[in-house]
């Protein structure tokens, strides 16, 4: 493994199954076989006698898109310090190769950056890909990914996929040259999950540290720990066992799910800006009028339970009467519930951001605005819940949002 991790990333520009011929009549060049279909047998052939009742396996795309799990340190000892997205897609399957007992993998490179750099355009072009995907026989998608952000693009794609099949986002907090890197373990249960039937119908999950994660609930806590992704009450969805995913319950959505349709969107429109004010003793309150000038909605990570200074709420209600201007008030807490109104220091003029954190309600409010929504149809979107949500018949009319 360690001869294949220092290898230079070769970042790929086609999409291959390891079992399929290349397309004549394809424009792209030749595919390239994956040796993973079964070690020391022609590329395109899959031993029988490996398969579990001789059945082929799934197939399933891996998308990379970089971060620490595609990174390289100097010395096998550095957790810190290191290069991010070094690797590429290709590079981290080849280390695994356990992977072609699991499925027959399909790689293509989206990206390869550190998670900080990753952008709106991203995040639709890799919906976009993911969309296609899923519309053909791939059984599920595997996303390869940097775990500072990993949260809100997994978050993203839960709110802008509209499949059964499982989609699943894989990190690591340690280089793929350290010792005891986490990476491979990962993948390999990231896969396993993906190629799971039992892992249909559930939406969008994350696979760290042996567990099955929802794309809402879940946050990362720590900088360094290889513990580091926490689900609050809500918790996790499930875990592994030999790389097994093992669930907790049946396959479900959240009841004030929303879908957003960005397959014909333009990645480099990006998304409308929004910020995110980080509510705290003595706030300035020129940072909202700077926001407000140069976004089209704002968020508040506000303090306990929505709360913000006196002074500065007084300038946030004065915006939004004078513009119509979206501002959505959330929490800096790791959990809990957030109205919109009988928040301190905030007159009832803000939308509550209910039981998403900030940089969550930030994404949905970034697409609520790219589709078009004003301000009452935002405030139904983030403030109707469960059964309200249903009888209100929002669902069904965020199925047919199209961002465009």
């Amino acid at each position: 493994m360690a001869s294949t991790l220092q290898k230079p990333p070769r970042l790929l520009h086609k999409l291959s199954f390891a079992s399929e011929p290349p397309s004549r009549s394809s424009p792209r060049p030749p595919a390239r076989y994956s040796p993973l279909a079964a070690p020391g047998l022609p590329p395109n052939h899959v031993a029988e006698d490996q398969l579990p009742g001789f059945a082929m396996p799934p197939k399933i795309t891996v998308l990379g898109t970089g971060g620490t799990i595609a990174g390289s340190g100097t010395y096998a000892a550095q957790t810190a310090g290191y290069k991010s997205a070094v690797l590429s897609v290709d590079g981290l399957i080849e280390a695994v190769p356990e992977l072609g007992k699991v499925a027959r993998l399909r790689s293509q490179q989206i990206a390869n950056v550190g998670s900080p750099d990753m952008t709106a355009a991203d995040l639709v072009r890799i919906a976009q890909t993911i969309d296609k995907e899923l519309k053909g026989d791939t059984q599920g998608v595997v996303i390869t990914h940097g775990t500072d952000t990993l949260e809100e693009s997994a978050f993203f794609l839960e709110l802008t996929i509209n499949s059964d099949k499982p989609v699943v986002l894989v990190g690591a907090m340690r280089p793929a040259t350290a010792y005891s890197a986490d990476g491979p373990m990962n993948l390999l249960c990231a896969v396993n999950l993906a190629a799971s039937q039992s892992a249909r119908k559930r939406g969008v999950m994350m696979v760290l540290n042996d567990r099955i994660c929802s794309a809402r609930f879940t946050t990362k806590t720590n900088a360094n720990s290889l513990d580091s992704f926490m689900a609050a009450e809500q918790g996790y969805l499930g875990m592994f066992f030999n790389t097994e995913p093992i669930f907790y319950y049946p396959p479900c959505r959240p009841l004030n799910r929303s879908y957003f349709n960005v397959a014909d969107r333009n990645p480099s429109d990006g998304l409308p800006q929004v910020d995110i004010l980080y509510g705290h003793l003595d706030m300035n309150p020129a940072l909202l009028k700077t926001s407000a000038e140069t976004s089209q909605g704002v968020v508040l990570a506000a303090m306990g339970g929505g709360c913000w200074a006196t002074g500065a709420g007084r300038r946030v209600a004065e915006l939004v009467r004078a513009r119509d201007y979206p501002v959505v008030v959330s929490r800096r807490m790791a959990s809990g519930f957030v109205g919109g109104t009988s928040n301190y220091g905030l007159e009832d003029c803000c939308i509550g951001g209910g039981l998403l954190d900030a940089t969550r309600c930030r994404i949905q409010l970034q697409l609520a605005l790219a589709s078009g929504l004003d301000r009452n149809a935002i405030r139904d979107l983030f403030e109707s819940h469960g059964a309200e949500r249903a009888a209100a018949g929002l669902e069904a009319k965020m199925r047919r949002t199209s961002v465009l």
